[in-house]
């Protein structure tokens, strides 16, 4: 079965690789990322719906896999805490966050057998209440850069956050759902 990842994120490459043996990855080009009013769990939902239809079929891949993940400001449920734009605004979203417990919106959607099929996931993160110099640390490190919320929970943030509801993958940018039907898919293709 081959994997086309229409996404730009390492991360997401690195899961989908270790899963699967033949993942091609190539971004999508002019896509509109930016979030509606209402709900995270309507806009992550709406910004992945954006990307599948940014993909131009036919492709050469057996599978397409397209994604998108929110951070939900713990203080309004309609405010997405998108990727940093620089330095400044990963800091202020870290102090944001931290101390604090926050959900994290996924919407994966995969293509197969002639048809979409989207799935909707949220996990609930918590933060220690970390030091300025662990602050420092993390934008320093630039961890935080082309990451929702500022930061990477597989990565230095791991040591300041924990998982208290939902899947790993949620976090990291996709649905346990999506990744149960690739494997299906495996078995079928």
């Amino acid at each position: 079965m081959q994997i086309l990842l229409a996404s730009a994120s390492t991360r997401r490459g690195l899961i989908l690789q270790k899963r699967y043996s033949d993942v091609v990855q190539r971004p999508l080009a002019n896509v509109d990322e930016s979030v509606p009013r209402g709900p995270v769990s309507e806009q992550v939902k709406e910004v992945s719906l954006r990307k599948s239809n940014a993909v131009s079929f036919p492709v050469d891949e057996d599978v397409v896999v397209v994604a998108d993940t929110l951070v939900e400001d713990p203080d309004d449920e309609n405010a997405a805490l998108g990727q940093p734009r620089g330095r400044s605004h990963a800091t202020s979203m870290l102090i944001r966050l931290r101390g604090r417990r926050h959900r994290v919106w996924s919407a994966t959607s995969v293509h197969a057998l002639n048809q979409w099929k989207t799935s909707i996931e949220c996990a609930i993160v918590e933060f220690s209440d970390f030091s300025d110099d662990d602050l420092i640390e993390l934008i320093e490190s630039n961890s935080w850069q082309g990451k929702a919320g500022g930061y990477d929970l597989a990565g230095l943030m791991g040591q300041h956050a924990t998982l208290v509801e939902g899947s790993e993958s949620t976090v990291l940018g996709f649905t346990e759902e999506s990744l149960d039907y690739l494997d299906q898919l495996r078995q079928l293709l």
